[in-house]
């Protein structure tokens, strides 16, 4: 099971203009069908493997479940390729009894790309107000050096990445620095639903106490995934939009974005970080 990765001929040219045949490896791109109790209900681009996890944390993400006791069962349906083998490209979800399924205005009856993540829910609003777990008063403290660190030490953890190059990244970490989960898939959404979806299996939701780090940008549907899984510190290495900044400072979660090492930005609750040197916001660095 799981084409994780796949092996592709290629050629490749470099500036002097020579030539040379190679075997190259390609990150693994394929639709997995989600149904609930039989019914169809998306359609997702995304690496396999980790496939519950991924339902388990879309299920959180869109707020149908929130605790581990509300997910039965998940199997993976029959289906085959041209070559007769099994796909395990659609999983069946069976819901608690009295678990309100997802309204079938929200219904996605074409792909979503794995670029973009889970697109057209019915409203964002909807969305936000969907959260059984309050951020705001997670009294958690992180060392900034240990919060710099943690780029690396997902990067260092990327096993697939190593191998393609081609593929985002998730970690959940202690406020102390240690690795809980990571987990890695062509769509940046993806792997922080598998990280999710992973908690969620374990009966660990809310995830009090922690920090998601991620490969890409902070996003308004990371920053929504973050807190509907309860978790109050997300760090990106990239830069963060607007409505994220929004969406985290309403939640009472710190986010934070270009964390490159030596330094990193903190666009709300700076003082879930603890620095080393007073820093006074708006002063010169003589005051």
């Amino acid at each position: 099971m799981g084409r994780v990765s796949r092996r592709a001929r290629i050629t490749r040219f470099r500036i002097d203009g020579t030539a040379s045949k190679r075997d190259d490896v390609l990150a693994g791109e394929e639709p997995l069908e989600i149904r609930f109790q039989g019914r169809s209900f998306t359609v997702t681009m995304r690496t396999p493997g980790d496939d519950f996890d991924l339902v388990a944390g879309f299920l959180v993400s869109e707020g149908v479940i929130w605790e581990a006791g509300q997910l039965i069962s998940m199997r993976y349906c029959a289906g085959v390729d041209e070559e007769g083998q099994q796909t395990f490209n659609v999983v069946d979800v069976q819901l608690r009894p009295g678990t309100a399924l997802p309204d079938t205005g929200m219904e996605r009856h074409v792909y979503t790309s794995s670029s973009c993540g889970i697109c057209g829910t019915a409203s964002i609003e909807a969305v936000r107000k969907s959260s059984h777990f309050d951020v705001a008063d997670d009294g958690v403290r992180v060392p900034l050096d240990v919060l710099a660190s943690l780029p690396d030490r997902l990067r260092g953890s990327q096993a697939l990445f190593d191998k393609t190059g081609g593929v985002h990244a998730a970690g959940l970490f202690t406020a102390e620095g240690e690795l809980l989960c990571l987990r890695e898939d062509v769509g940046r959404h993806n792997a922080v639903d598998k990280v999710v979806g992973w908690a969620l299996r374990n009966g660990l939701l809310p995830l009090r106490g922690t920090v998601l780090q991620v490969s890409g940008r902070a996003s308004f549907e990371l920053v929504q995934k973050a807190q509907l899984a309860g978790i109050p510190v997300l760090a990106a290495v990239s830069a963060p939009s607007s409505l994220s900044v929004e969406l985290a400072r309403d939640a009472g979660m710190t986010l934070v974005g270009f964390s490159r090492g030596n330094s990193l930005n903190c666009y709300c609750f700076p003082e879930r970080i603890e620095a080393r040197a007073e820093v006074a916001a708006g002063t010169g660095a003589g005051s």
